[in-house]
């Protein structure tokens, strides 16, 4: 019989799966078959990832073409998993796609007033009038509870069609999650990173979330597996860096822009916040005292080419309210104004990101 792409093909129909017992070619594994001269090359489209049978289906079927053909036919199978990854149901049904911008919230270096910056920002967008939510993901040092006034509140799991969703707890009109509500405060967490990285996703995508317009994730410091599975999970619009003017915070920095900037990652660097930029004493509110060096985020901003969006004070009454979870922002202050001035110079920033930059692609890491 002559070669040909019709004759390879009623040939390939005597290869059957091991595991289905039907013929390769109406499972439609024969992919893109095609014959030169001597030569018979087609794609095995396997049906699942990791197929056990490959390797044998592909020495059958070369070992069927030579039988009928001649042991001098070349064959070149070309092996391929064209699967479709699995999407949990739960992430097909997650509110999460209604939330309109994901804000990353992050810092270099620890103690530099994040989750400070995080929870008055938070609320000071949502004084605007904007929808607006906040995940607690510094999942071994959670603090947004207690700087909400919420230590005790547990929100509630619902069932929906079958599956578990929690509805977020929501306070000076921001929607709340963190692990922080699952755990005992007083009992450290002791998990892998693994397990971290699994109550960030179920934050995330079992949120009852509905229809925000900003959503502020609260990063832990540094650059870790957290960080990698928010930017794997969601399109994050853009991340705020927040730092102190000290240099060892400002190159710490310096190392959380690179990581959001980097072309693996790309995602937007919306600007920085320089925290406790000044010392002001309440009985003396015009004197300012540069505590930890003067404008070094401002430098920082100019020389990296990002916004500086703020510059927060030092004052008493900021850490007061983080300790009584009455964050500063909901007063009618001068400390407030600066959380307030920050809020509006974030929001325009984001409307900028989304006018003139493509939206941010879900992060996919491969690993060689």
């Amino acid at each position: 019989m002559a070669l040909s792409v019709d004759s390879v093909r009623d040939a390939l129909v005597k290869v059957l799966h091991p595991e289905t017992g039907k013929d390769i070619v109406s499972m439609g594994m024969v992919q893109g078959l095609s014959v030169e001269g001597g030569k018979v090359s087609f794609t095995l489209k396997l049906t699942k990832a990791n197929d056990p049978f490959a390797a044998s289906i592909k020495k059958t079927a070369t070992k069927v073409i030579q039988q009928k053909f001649g042991e001098e036919v070349a064959v070149d199978v070309m092996v391929v998993a064209d699967v479709a990854p699995k999407v949990s149901p739960l992430k097909q049904k997650a509110s999460i796609s209604k939330v309109k911008n994901i804000i990353a919230i992050a810092s270099g270096k620890g103690g530099v007033g994040k989750s400070t910056i995080a929870a008055n920002l938070a609320v000071s967008v949502a004084k605007t009038g904007a929808r607006v939510g906040l995940i607690d993901a510094d999942i071994f040092g959670p603090s947004i509870p207690k700087m909400f006034n919420m230590e005790h509140s547990q929100p509630e799991i619902v069932k929906e069609d079958g599956l578990e969703l929690i509805i977020p707890v929501e306070n000076y009109g921001v929607k709340l999650l963190s692990i922080g509500f699952f755990v005992d405060p007083d009992n450290a967490l002791v998990w892998r990173g693994p397990m971290a990285t699994s109550a960030l996703k179920q934050l995330i995508h079992q949120g009852a979330w509905g229809e925000i317009e900003y959503l502020f994730v609260d990063l832990p410091p540094g650059t870790s597996d957290i960080h990698l599975t928010l930017v794997q999970e969601v399109p994050v619009t853009g991340a705020v860096i927040i730092s102190t003017p000290q240099d060892v915070a400002l190159a710490d920095a310096v190392k959380g822009i690179s990581m959001f900037t980097s072309p693996s990652i790309n995602v937007p660097v919306l600007g920085l916040v320089e925290n406790m930029a000044w010392f002001t004493p309440e009985e003396l509110p015009n004197n300012k005292y540069y505590i930890f060096g003067k404008e070094g985020c401002k430098r920082l901003a100019e020389r990296m080419k990002i916004p500086l969006l703020g510059q927060i004070p030092l004052v008493q009454s900021i850490r007061e309210g983080g300790d009584y979870g009455e964050p500063a922002a909901i007063h009618s202050s001068v400390t407030a104004q600066a959380f307030d001035e920050l809020a509006k110079n974030l929001m325009e920033r984001v409307e900028w990101r989304n006018r003139e930059l493509p939206p941010t692609q879900i992060v996919n890491i491969k690993h060689k």
